[in-house]
């Protein structure tokens, strides 16, 4: 079993280090006072190759592994959950479905300029009466023709206002449930399509969060990813494999809590020392630090799995669930050891405790990825999530659903 990271995982840790260190975390602050979208760190990271960056060079990419993704992902997030998340979501659950699923037509008009920052991509199957519950969507898409007409309403769309190509889910045959669901690329300037409400959130303000109205919006029939009735499959497995992004996202903004935290434990002085000197601080730090490394190692496993084309639908469920409920009880005790200056935003640690609380909500609730982790351990045939060889649990998501390169 080796720690090391490669050379090249370690020069893509240390040059996303380096951006997010020198220029992201002094815009983070005022990003996020101002709502105002990371437009000009995310052309930075374009030129760093890190949008698209697990893409092979043929369409734009970096032919970057998942475990280079999640390093990168933990540093942006360190600095700025906001762009984190924006990185993640494109990445994720826009080029690697295009790649995945999409023609060679699909592939190579879009991830170019996905990769070059041109456009920004965007993942849209919430709705208001369908979020954990995501075969029960209303969206409907008609085939007329040329054309799917689609009619729905989408929500909590990150990056739905700023996307020039949208990954859309909607029913092609609602009398088949989840399997008359469909997957589309939608593009904004698309006949019948609008952005609605933009969300006014808790946290992640510099991020954009829209809600979609489609009336009779015109979607031509080369713009279908895969066949009818699959959308809800790719889903799934897109779900699946940004997982580790997710958990990689609540490592960054738990190791920005307990940095943050040991800055200040040195600083601050009470009854004539540091408080780092007193047990009660000393404590907190140690368990943060504890947890942190734990999700970490967590989020890796899962990404090495999938690197290696093994099953990891358990993994990255427990990776995301660990690391996300980490990252808030590292949020908690970071304003807990700045006592009432943690309050204010003055102190970093309050908007890391707002960033931090979506994680245990989006891309699937701990309550869900439970489920998911106890259905795999109450299976017929469990296998261990460990000690395993290469040549265990392929199976999880059978076919072409898989995460294998097409």
């Amino acid at each position: 079993m080796d720690f090391q990271l490669t050379e090249a995982q370690q020069l893509i840790r240390d040059t996303v280090r380096e951006f997010a260190e020198e220029e992201l975390a002094p815009l983070a602050g005022e990003l996020d006072r101002l709502k105002q979208f990371p437009e000009k760190p995310l052309q930075r990271l374009a030129d760093l190759g890190i949008l698209g960056m697990t893409l092979p060079p043929e369409y734009g990419g970096a032919g970057a592994d998942t475990v280079s993704s999640c390093l990168a992902l933990m540093e942006i997030s360190r600095a700025c959950a906001s762009t984190a998340v924006t990185v993640s979501l494109h990445n994720t659950l826009t080029c690697e479905i295009i790649y995945r699923y999409g023609t060679e037509t699909q592939r190579r008009t879009y991830l170019p300029a996905l990769c070059r920052g041109e456009i920004l991509g965007a993942f849209s199957l919430s709705e208001p009466t369908s979020g954990s519950d995501a075969a029960s969507l209303r969206t409907a898409a008609v085939r007329r023709g040329a054309h799917y007409v689609l009619n729905g309403t989408k929500l909590f769309v990150t990056s739905g206002s700023r996307a020039g190509v949208i990954i859309l889910f909607a029913s092609s045959d609602p009398s088949q449930g989840d399997k008359g669901i469909t997957a589309f690329l939608v593009a904004p300037s698309m006949a019948g399509f609008r952005v609605g409400k933009r969300e006014e959130k808790m946290g992640l303000r510099a991020s954009d969060t829209v809600e979609l109205v489609l009336e009779d919006c015109q979607v031509p029939i080369e713009n279908r990813i895969g066949e009818e009735g699959e959308g809800f499959k790719i889903a799934m497995a897109s779900l699946v494999n940004g997982r580790a992004g997710i958990a990689a996202q609540a490592v960054g903004i738990a190791q920005a809590c307990l940095d943050a935290s040991i800055r200040y434990a040195k600083e601050r002085r009470q009854f004539g020392q540091p408080i780092g000197n007193f047990q009660a601080i000393q404590w907190k730090l140690a368990d943060m630090a504890t947890e942190i490394e734990a999700a970490r190692l967590l989020t890796f496993r899962a990404a090495v799995r999938k690197d290696r084309g093994l099953s990891f639908t358990a993994e990255a469920s427990m990776a995301k669930l660990f690391a996300s409920e980490v990252a808030n009880r590292a949020a908690y005790e970071a304003v807990q050891i700045h006592g009432g200056y943690g309050y204010l935003q003055d102190f970093p640690v309050e908007r890391y405790a707002r960033d931090a609380r979506v994680l245990t909500i989006y891309e699937g609730t701990s309550e869900v990825h439970r489920l998911i982790i106890s259905r795999h351990l109450l299976s017929p045939s469990p296998s261990p999530t460990w000690g395993e060889g290469t040549a265990a649990r392929r199976d999880d998501v059978p076919g072409k659903f898989g995460m294998k390169d097409p």
